[in-house]
């Protein structure tokens, strides 16, 4: 069982640690959100004077970097399958690890935490964190058996890591009840402030404040498909243009159905995803399910409007600065857009709020200094 602490206001003798990462497929993130999560977030470690190992899947990136900004990269193999690839990766990259003598193995995702097991028993001197980014049982895609092992990882996790970070006080509450273990709460983060360029909207006949943006992985889950059935009804000339790729996508061009508005434009990252979120009039966020969404909260970052579903996660990272539609409402999403594109004014307002809150809560410089301080608590309760 974890312990309850204030990790705002904790002090700690910070010392230089090493520190290795397992479970995101590797940065530079190429799609996925823990792997933009951990590619901010080791940035931000290294900053501050730690050692750090990011272990990437063989091929995950078209080029071979051994390090950037100062982090290490180790690639491992997999099996190039959907239910063994994070699995086996794991595995690989757990072996490695336990010979390098690491301070801290930062574990990511209830699937990778099936292995926690190995570096306690052969390295027990190293401290277990892991980051619990969502339940992914609940995803259709996974076959029965998967869905048990993804299970079986979350209790893992609560069992048997030194410290469970999660992103809401949802989820902290959902954990405390079902498991009785306390959690440390540090939310996702985002970059700040909206950029001048625009040059990348040019490449797709976009144009400032006259498109709406979606970024996402394409999966049912994430709720496209409602976005794209209700903007279709909008008497607009404003574009839609949907970030990502993934399994759905086929399914989401036949829903869209030759439109010419809706715009697909795959996976962005960077300079060029950075500009999608600074010059579009609304961003929308329709999933079903979600911890806390990056995207989300990168829009917020570069003062966009927010327009999302009215789950929990979404809620706890916009609050009173976006709009809300009913999840999985077709025809609320209809009306809740056309009465946004209406109020242009208004729009702008909400953005401006969103970049404050996200200032105040969400810059990945204090997301590290949280996780900093979880590394050194586990650490100091373990060398007193």
């Amino acid at each position: 069982m974890t312990i309850t602490i204030n990790i705002d206001t904790i002090y700690c003798l910070t010392l230089n640690m090493k520190i290795a990462f397992i479970g995101q497929k590797g940065i530079p993130a190429q799609t996925g959100g823990v792997e933009r999560h951990v590619g901010f977030l080791v940035r931000e470690l290294n900053k501050l004077g730690h050692e750090i190992i990011v272990y990437n899947r063989r091929g995950y990136t078209p080029v071979r970097l051994r390090e950037i900004d100062g982090v290490r990269l180790i690639y491992k193999g997999y099996i190039n399958n959907k239910n063994l690839a994070s699995i086996t990766h794991t595995f690989l990259a757990t072996l490695d690890v336990i010979r390098r003598r690491v301070d801290i193995i930062h574990y990511h995702g209830i699937g990778p935490s099936l292995l926690l097991w190995m570096p306690k028993i052969f390295c027990p001197k190293t401290k277990i964190i892991a980051t619990l980014h969502s339940f992914d049982y609940d995803n259709e895609k996974w076959s029965p058996f998967a869905k048990f092992m993804l299970r079986l990882g979350e209790k893992v996790m609560l069992a048997t890591a030194d410290g469970v970070i999660v992103l809401t006080k949802e989820t902290h509450d959902y954990i405390l009840k079902k498991y009785g273990s306390e959690t440390f709460i540090i939310p996702n983060g985002t970059e700040l402030g909206p950029v001048e360029t625009d040059s990348i909207l040019k490449f797709w006949g976009l144009m400032p404040n006259k498109y709406i943006l979606s970024v996402s992985r394409l999966i049912k889950l994430k709720g496209i498909q409602y976005l794209i059935s209700a903007f279709k009804h909008l008497p607009t000339d404003m574009k839609l243009v949907v970030v990502g790729n993934g399994e759905y996508e086929e399914e989401l061009r036949l829903i869209a159905d030759n439109d010419r508005r809706i715009i697909f434009v795959g996976n962005q990252s960077g300079d060029a995803l950075r500009q999608l979120y600074s010059h579009a009039f609304l961003f929308v966020q329709s999933s079903e399910m979600e911890g806390m969404s990056l995207s989300l909260l990168e829009a917020m970052g570069h003062g966009c409007p927010c327009l999302v579903s009215d789950i929990n996660g979404n809620r706890t990272a916009l609050e009173n600065t976006g709009y809300y539609f009913r999840s999985k409402d077709i025809n609320d999403l209809e009306i809740q857009l056309k009465n946004i594109i209406d109020k242009p004014d208004e729009t702008v307002k909400k953005g401006q709020a969103a970049f404050e809150r996200a200032a105040k809560e969400f810059d990945w410089g204090q997301v590290a200094a949280k996780t900093e301080n979880v590394y050194n608590t586990v650490l100091n309760r373990v060398n007193k």
